[in-house]
């Protein structure tokens, strides 16, 4: 149990949030650097990892917070690191599907193994229902974070 009561608490649990974005934000950034891509690159390749299938542009634009034009350069920039390919969508031939390529797999699953060994091990001592409350803590500010981003794009 902490000494502390629950307004210092949330405190703390904000401010060290905020500095965990701050270093993933500078992570990111190194790991792009190091693979030759834009930051924004690279997590459109890890957030495309997570999602099922292909994805239009246009969903790409909506994962992303980017414009549609916004969208189709970073596409263009995969599809130009050998990331990326463009198929047509046999259901609507007027829609092209982005695919992530297995060109580059090795390289990025390479740069990613120390990291991501590093990530697991700071893991390592939680027990099963901490672990549950830091995936309920993440996806809710997750949830947060979108409403937030379209608050702020609307106004």
């Amino acid at each position: 149990m902490s000494n502390r009561n629950r307004g210092e608490l949330v405190a703390a649990v904000t401010a060290t949030a905020r500095r965990h974005h701050a270093a993933y934000t500078l992570f990111n950034q190194a790991m792009a650097e190091r693979l030759g891509l834009h930051p924004t690159d690279l997590q459109c390749v890890s957030l495309l990892v997570l999602e099922p299938g292909p994805r239009t542009t246009g969903e790409i634009a909506e994962l992303t917070g980017l414009t549609s034009g916004s969208a189709t350069r970073l596409v263009d920039r995969l599809q130009k690191a050998g990331l990326a390919e463009r198929h047509p969508d046999a259901r609507d031939r007027r829609k092209m599907l982005v695919t992530l390529t297995p060109d580059r797999n090795p390289e990025i699953e390479a740069a990613w193994e120390a990291p991501g060994e590093a990530f697991d091990r700071a893991l390592d001592d939680f027990t099963e229902d901490e672990l549950a409350v830091v995936e309920r803590y993440l996806q809710r500010t997750t949830d947060v974070g979108a409403v937030q981003t379209a608050r702020l794009r609307a106004g």
